[in-house]
């Protein structure tokens, strides 16, 4: 072996060392740097050369530059990221929500429990001025929540919408930068070697967009990557890329979806195929709690004014003379709205061809949902498929069929069956709550009939409340009803102004009942009693005398009624926005829950992958050292071999 193969061993440890060196250097330089894969310097021992002897080692040969990266735990931290962002903007979205509704005092909730409080007081002092002004003041108050919690809801549908179109417009940008990476790592894959910096670069592009959307990856065999979204769309083929375009939804304008563009042609992507990210998050919220949102609040709104509304128009005002004005509804809400898809069949004009409309028939049986009203499965003429989006119930309805309170008519002209529809019986009203008095005199305290209770010396009935069913009852007639025994039974009759009987029927009063049944054959009103009717008393119901008009307040007692009626689905005013309160507040602590764990989920995925990939300056500082000495005892070896070529050329004489 000549000393000029030892000076080559000597050269190439110099050089693996000095490789080493700098590979460590890069690592430490890195070490912070987010998406960092720690790199490892491969050395391959060069093949020896054979001799009589044996073979001779040749020393060292730099095989390649590995980047330490697990593909595996890559993709479960960039999932884990995915969801968590998912959580963390729905959660966000959702503590915006619940402010609008606040509780305490500040709530409409409690607004209306003030207003139906001041009716009691109306029906103590029902002539009193200031009663009537703080009853428009409580009227006004609960108007102004009820809008200006439903225009919360409608602000956060716009902030929703511009924060959807940010997040595909950075989407369509990582998208690009993705592209671009591809075509430079492609044009170095015919070298032979791992472009480790483009490679990181480009999993820090896929992470940061996995933030944003949950994507999946292919690989091709050039290196370069195609990324994929919503089950399978496109993002990234090669150096192509597919943008991604924000439209209204189909189903509801209002509402922001996702689409591609294929030529003319508009491909509207599934929501419920995009999974991850902060857009799903934004998505799922605008789609899901927000529409309940807007759902509770509006049945809220629209079961409050409707009750006192229903009951307020019973009245008589203070206008004069007695009784010649109509009193009117209090309170105007937005009304239910049908919304017909974006590809249902129109006309020639453009206009849509079939018609469906909607009429609440009982706000107090109203739900909080939206309906998809669809033409029925079974093919039949004439019949739709209805679900209730809340709870996705559905039942098979035909034209003027009534569910939870609403009346829904289908055509003239008839849909055609391909066509859907989306109906909002009451997601639109809250924003629009008006009040529409205006004069203290616009209150309607007083009843247009009176009630009179005539007892036998034995007889202990009295009157409870006296409460008008229908407007307008006829101004002339009176009621007399005689009780026939002790056991309740009655007779009464309907009489005209000269006295003459004009109706007449017989019924039974049973404790806490009501009469009379039906309502209407008496002059529209419902009469419940107190005490024990004996036989011989007597109830006349009279109509009101001018005179007294002062101290009438039979419809300010029915109106202060409804403070503890059931006139939301069941429950009263109060309980109905605390439940509707309690309802967001479930999901707020939920998404609370939710976001925290996959938040820690999150972090564990990257503490994991940095464990594996990432750099650990400890061991980088130990590998220096031992670069360092590597490289100090190869010098010396090229030293040594100096030393012995110079000691041979002195034995040679040159």
């Amino acid at each position: 072996m000549s000393a000029g193969a030892l000076m080559n061993i000597g050269i190439k440890s110099l050089q693996a060392n000095y490789a080493g060196l700098q590979v460590t250097g890069h690592n430490i330089a890195n070490a912070n740097v987010v998406g960092y894969n720690r790199q490892k310097i491969e050395l391959e021992t060069s093949e020896g050369q054979f001799s009589g002897a044996g073979f001779f080692g040749k020393g060292v040969d730099v095989a390649t530059v590995r980047r330490v990266h697990s593909e595996y735990l890559t993709r479960e931290a960039n999932v884990a990221r995915s969801s968590a962002n998912l959580d963390a903007a729905r959660l966000s979205m959702l503590e915006q929500m619940e402010r609008a509704f606040p509780p305490g005092e500040r709530g409409a909730g409690f607004a209306a429990g003030q207003l139906l409080n001041a009716m009691v007081d109306l029906a103590s002092r029902p002539a009193d001025g200031s009663t009537r002004e703080v009853v428009l003041a409580r009227a006004q108050e609960m108007a102004l929540r009820m809008a200006s919690a439903g225009r919360q809801l409608d602000n956060i549908q716009r902030s929703i919408t511009q924060d959807i179109r940010s997040q595909v417009s950075a989407i369509n940008q990582m998208a690009e930068n993705i592209a671009q990476a591809n075509d430079r790592i492609a044009q170095v894959a015919g070298l032979g070697q791992p472009p480790n910096d483009l490679l990181d670069e480009r999993d820090r592009l896929i992470s940061q967009l996995n933030g944003m959307v949950q994507v999946n990856t292919v690989q091709a065999a050039d290196g370069s990557i195609s990324v994929f979204m919503a089950g399978g769309h496109p993002l990234v083929l090669g150096v192509e890329t597919q943008q991604v375009s924000v439209t209204q939804d189909q189903d509801d304008p209002s509402r922001a979806a996702l689409a591609t563009f294929d030529g003319d042609n508009v491909n509207i992507l599934d929501p419920n195929l995009i999974t991850g990210g902060t857009l799903v998050g934004l998505l799922r919220f605008q789609n899901r709690d927000l529409v309940d949102g807007r759902n509770l609040l509006g049945r809220l709104a629209v079961a409050v004014t409707g009750a006192i509304n229903a009951q307020h128009v019973l009245g008589v005002n203070q206008y004069q003379p007695f009784n010649s004005s109509p009193a009117q509804e209090m309170f105007s809400v937005g009304g239910p709205k049908v919304i017909s898809n974006a590809n249902n069949i129109k006309d020639g004009a453009g206009n849509f061809v079939g018609a469906v409309s909607l009429t609440i028939t009982d706000t107090a049986a109203l739900k909080p949902s939206d309906y998809r009203l669809v033409a029925d499965p079974s093919g039949v003429p004439g019949q739709w498929q209805l679900t209730r989006l809340v709870d996705n119930f559905r039942q098979t309805v035909t034209s003027g069929d009534i569910v939870d309170g609403m009346q829904i008519n289908i055509g003239p002209p008839d849909p055609d069956p391909r066509d859907r529809f989306l109906l909002q019986p009451v997601g639109a009203a809250a924003s629009a709550t008006k009040l529409l008095l205006s004069d203290t005199r616009d209150i309607a305290a007083a009843s247009p009939l009176v009630a009179t209770a005539i007892p036998t010396p034995n007889g202990t009935v009295a009157i409870d409340s006296l409460k008008m069913l229908r407007q307008a009852p006829n101004p002339d007639h009176t009621v007399e009803i005689n009780f026939t025994d002790d056991a309740g039974n009655y007779s009464w009759s309907l009489l005209d102004a000269a006295g003459n009987v004009v109706n007449s029927d017989t019924g039974q009063w049973l404790p806490a009942g009501t009469i009379p049944t039906p309502p209407d054959d008496m002059n529209g009103f419902e009469l419940r009693l107190l005490g024990v009717p004996r036989l011989g008393d007597q109830i006349r119901i009279t109509p009101a005398d001018p005179a007294n008009f002062a101290q009438n307040n039979g419809n300010a007692i029915s109106l202060s009624a409804l403070r503890d009626a059931l006139i939301v689905d069941g429950v009263t005013a109060t309980d109905a926005y605390a439940a509707a309160m309690a309802d967001v507040g479930v999901r707020v602590q939920g998404g609370r829950s939710t976001s925290k764990l996959t938040s820690e989920l999150a972090d564990a995925a990257d503490a994991a992958r940095n464990q594996e990939s990432g750099v650990n300056l400890d061991e980088e500082a130990a590998r220096l050292i031992a670069y360092q000495q590597g490289y100090q005892a190869a010098a010396k070896v090229l030293q040594t071999a100096q030393t012995v070529i110079d000691a041979l050329l002195n034995a040679s004489g040159g």
